[in-house]
Parts: structure tokens; C-alpha cells; sequence
């Protein structure tokens, strides 16, 4: 029997208020993926819209993409509980920790992407990158190092970390699934989240990098390219902070023209630039949605 060499396997999460976003971030990993590989992309579905739904498959012009969608109350197993974070980050973050639970068990990898992305190089490339005998490949993080003030692990002292060690974005990884079962790696995150809520400023972030700390790949940083920075040619565009829907953003603007070009291209083309005052009313209600979700879990 000849072994069919596996297909390409990619998770995103999203819900209704960044649907925009995962849009066009598909349209451009559609147009710029040309190895002929398939792929199966797992969208987390928090609650997206039976019309926003069908607008997003609508949106695609090819078959490259197989689209499985899962919501979001199958993607966290009964066994794992959220945890009491105050961050404004929405609780969907944590279902990339539960990747290896609800992709096909046989999967050997996964690429994790945020959906505020857009992918300019094949995707394939990057999922033929060798990361050894690493379970985690990623790219490091604005902050650098985990003693960052602003963007590290806050009580990295206490948890006994190097502060010199590099600190990873989670918007963008390369993952061995079974592997992460065989080493509990998602139930010793959950734990580390319940054990550290009150440090908990990035969410799921700061767990991985408790939990990887020093004990993952250095990927290319042209495969999670901040859109603060320059540079003519990344792999992948990372619209961290502000997004390009809003008026606030403050990224290169040739990245957020490359955003639209992609964008207009779906059924959100002609997308108007929206007040910023609607993306923090989105944090406020990510806090309060957190709380009523805790309170009855």
C-alpha cells in the first residue's frame, strides 16, 4: 500500500465582530498556496452567523481550501476549564491550547494562525519547515524576552525563568499534535493559567511561554511579521494592536493597503474603515462575556 503523503492542516478561531478579518486572511492564503497540497482548515466558530458563515465560504474561488467548522463548546473538552483571567482579550484565545483534542487524531502537525493575518507566500513552505525535535515552532514576540515590562511574564522570577529567554507571539505556530497529548502539554497550560490568573496579561500566551519556555523552534520572522515594522517582503503580515478596519491603525500602510486588496476581493469589498471606539467597546465586552461564561461553567 502506497501512503498518501498527509494533507495541510491549519486552525484559526474567530467570531462574528473579526469576520472581516479571517476573510480576507483566507482569500489570501487561497491565492498564494501553489504546492497542489490539500488543505483542511478547522475554523472555531465562536458563534459566527449563519450569514456571516456563508459569506466567508462564498468568498473563497477555488477548492484549495476544505473548510470544517466547529463550535466553539466542542472545541474545549469537558476535562480543561477556562480560566478567571482579566485580560480583554476574548475567551476563544484559549481554544488553540485544545488544538490536538479537535483536529483529526492522526495529524502529525498543525499551523495555528490569528485572524488578523494575511498570508503572501505558500503556505506549504511553511509547513515543510523541519523545527527538529521541537513541539513548538514560533516566531518571538514585540516584547523579546519574557522579563519584558510591557509584554513579558510579569512573575517571572517566582516561576524560576531565565529573563534573558526569548518570549513567543502565539498568532502564528507550527505544532506537533500528538505530541502534545503524549506531553500533556494542554492540560499543564490550563494548569499553569489557573495557577497564574492573576499574571495572566496576554492569556494563552503567557501559558505557552511558561510552558515552552526555552523548548521551542525560532521560526522565520517573515512568517508572523509584525505590521508596526517594515519590510518590503514578509511571508505573513500580523496586524497586532489596532486592525486595519479601524481608523486607529497605526501599521505600515502598505500593509494595510495589501489587507484591502485581499479583503476586496470577498463579499466585505467596498469594507468602510470603522471608529475606533467600536474595538474597544469589543474589549469591554469581551470582559463581561468572560465573566457571565465563568459564572456558569
Amino acid at each position: 500500500m502506497i501512503n498518501q503523503p498527509e494533507g495541510i492542516t491549519i486552525v484559526t478561531i474567530c467570531d462574528n465582530q473579526f469576520v472581516v478579518l479571517m476573510a480576507a486572511m483566507l482569500r489570501s492564503l487561497e491565492e498564494n498556496h501553489h504546492s497542489g497540497e490539500e488543505i483542511n482548515l478547522y475554523i472555531v466558530s465562536d458563534h459566527i452567523s449563519e450569514k456571516n458563515r456563508l459569506k466567508v465560504i462564498s468568498s473563497l474561488s477555488t477548492t484549495k481550501l476544505t473548510l470544517h467548522w466547529i463550535p466553539i463548546e466542542e472545541a474545549l473538552p469537558k476535562q480543561f476549564k477556562l480560566p478567571r483571567d482579566k485580560s480583554s482579550f476574548p475567551a476563544n484565545v484559549y481554544m488553540r491550547l485544545c488544538i490536538p483534542y479537535f483536529i483529526p487524531q492522526e495529524a502529525t502537525k498543525a499551523i495555528y494562525l490569528d485572524v488578523d493575518m494575511i498570508v503572501l507566500n505558500d503556505i506549504s513552505k511553511l509547513w515543510h519547515t523541519d523545527i527538529g525535535e521541537y513541539d513548538l515552532g514560533a516566531v518571538p514576540d514585540l516584547s523579546g524576552v519574557v522579563s519584558s515590562p510591557w509584554g513579558g511574564i510579569n512573575n517571572y522570577r517566582e516561576l524560576g525563568l531565565n529573563p534573558n529567554s526569548k518570549y513567543l507571539n502565539a498568532g502564528m505556530m507550527l505544532l506537533k499534535p500528538q505530541r502534545w497529548r503524549e506531553r500533556n502539554i494542554t492540560a499543564r497550560a490550563f494548569a499553569c493559567a489557573a495557577e497564574n490568573a492573576e499574571h495572566l496579561n496576554f492569556a494563552e500566551q503567557y501559558t505557552l511561554n511558561v510552558v515552552f519556555n526555552e523548548d521551542w523552534f525560532e521560526l522565520d520572522p517573515l512568517w508572523n511579521w509584525f505590521a508596526k515594522n517594515h519590510t518590503p517582503t514578509p511571508y505573513l503580515i500580523h496586524f497586532t494592536g489596532m486592525k486595519p478596519i479601524y481608523k486607529g491603525y497605526s501599521g505600515q500602510e502598505q500593509f494595510k493597503t495589501q489587507f484591502f486588496h485581499y479583503l476586496n476581493q470577498t463579499k466585505w469589498a467596498n469594507f468602510g474603515t470603522r471608529s475606533d471606539a467600536v474595538s474597544k467597546l469589543k474589549k469591554i465586552y469581551n470582559k463581561i462575556e468572560k465573566k457571565l461564561v465563568l459564572a456558569f461553567r
